[in-house]
């Protein structure tokens, strides 16, 4: 057992949910677990088993609304990294992100043993610089970190996605017919707006599946409430009504939840909801698409923006999502449900 250990994943909230099965591997081997998250992924890290202490701090080089370097900020930051005593800690980045500052910073506070996937050559900023091969799911890539460090897994646990029990009650948020006839999720936000359909779009696949007999959620935040008025129409709208805790619920509630490449993807699949994936290939889908769930990925995979990392669509009409046909939203969710439904009759 390694007493005392920090696992780093500080970007956003659908980032630090999928370093989940990291995190759990990890407790299970250490006595203390604290993970550094950004601002942006704070909440979700709160809800990760396993976690025992929260720090929150905001990289320059990660986050995408970045402060000034200062040395009196750096400086604090260090410090609070030195007073928790750490053991041991382990850099958890995307392809795109460096975690050689984190672990210049981690040496700087005395931290003993750093374990990151890098391949930039880490001079003695590392004591492990592990290589993962070929494309794999975000959460296996930081999983095996985790394992190629010496932690795994407790028995019994699959790897999946999880957050904290007991989630919060919404029976007031949804109402007794909505939990009783059951219901779909529509979030239809994603944290840039080239990974989002237009609202019109979007508003277009909530009517389609209300006239095709569900009854629709729609879920934001609160900065996205105008954009969810504007897609609910006269579906129930819980746009900047919901905390995560309880956005957490509401899906766990629902049948299917369809949304972009968002951090509320991932949030249902921790609570095990099956997701249509809306999703741009600006990113790789083998890498960012909702893991552990029966998924149905949407969009041109193909589409001019592949892998182009674009924070807005590079190519007129956003045609990898705009470009879905509301049946195509309809089946997808009708055939996430049977199969649902299907899975419940063998057990």
């Amino acid at each position: 057992m390694t007493r005392n250990v920090l696992v780093a994943r500080m970007d956003n909230l659908g980032d630090v949910l999928l370093a989940g099965p990291c995190v759990r591997a990890v407790a299970n081997g250490s006595d203390h677990v604290v993970l550094l998250t950004g601002p942006r992924g704070r909440g979700t890290g709160e809800l990760l088993p396993g976690v025992d202490e929260v720090l929150t701090w905001c990289a320059p080089w990660i986050d995408p609304e970045p402060p000034p370097v200062t040395e009196e900020d750096t400086g604090e930051f260090v410090r609070r990294l030195r007073a928790l005593s750490l053991d041991a800690a382990l850099v958890l980045t995307s392809f795109h992100q460096s975690p050689l500052p984190l672990a210049l910073l981690l040496r700087m506070a005395g931290v003993p043993w750093i374990g990151a996937v890098c391949e930039d050559y880490p001079g003695s900023l590392l004591d492990l610089r592990h290589h993962v091969p070929g494309d794999p799911p975000e959460a296996v890539k930081m999983l095996s970190l985790a394992q190629a460090a010496g932690f795994s897994l407790p028995a019994g646990d699959d790897g999946r996605l999880a957050i904290r029990d007991p989630l919060p009650p919404v029976d007031h948020l949804l109402g007794a017919d909505l939990i009783e006839d059951g219901y779909v999720v529509v979030h239809p936000a994603a944290s840039v707006p080239a990974r989002q359909p237009s609202a019109g779009r979007s508003a277009a696949f909530v009517r389609a599946l209300q006239n095709a007999g569900h009854h629709v959620v729609v879920t934001g935040s609160p900065s996205e409430s105008g954009l969810t008025r504007e897609v609910a129409g006269s579906a129930l709208d819980l746009g900047g009504r919901t905390r995560l805790p309880e956005l957490a619920a509401v899906l766990a509630g629902a049948d299917v939840v369809v949304a972009p490449n968002t951090g509320p993807a991932h949030l249902a699949a921790a609570v095990g909801t099956p997701v249509v994936s809306l999703f741009a290939p600006v990113v790789p889908a083998s890498r960012w698409a909702p893991y552990g769930v029966p998924v149905v990925l949407l969009g041109d995979q193909h589409a001019g923006c592949r892998d182009s990392r674009a924070r807005s669509c590079p190519i007129p009409d956003h045609p990898c999502l705009d470009g879905i046909p509301s049946g195509a939203v309809v089946d997808a969710v009708e055939h996430l449900t049977r199969r649902a439904a299907s899975v419940g009759d063998r057990a």
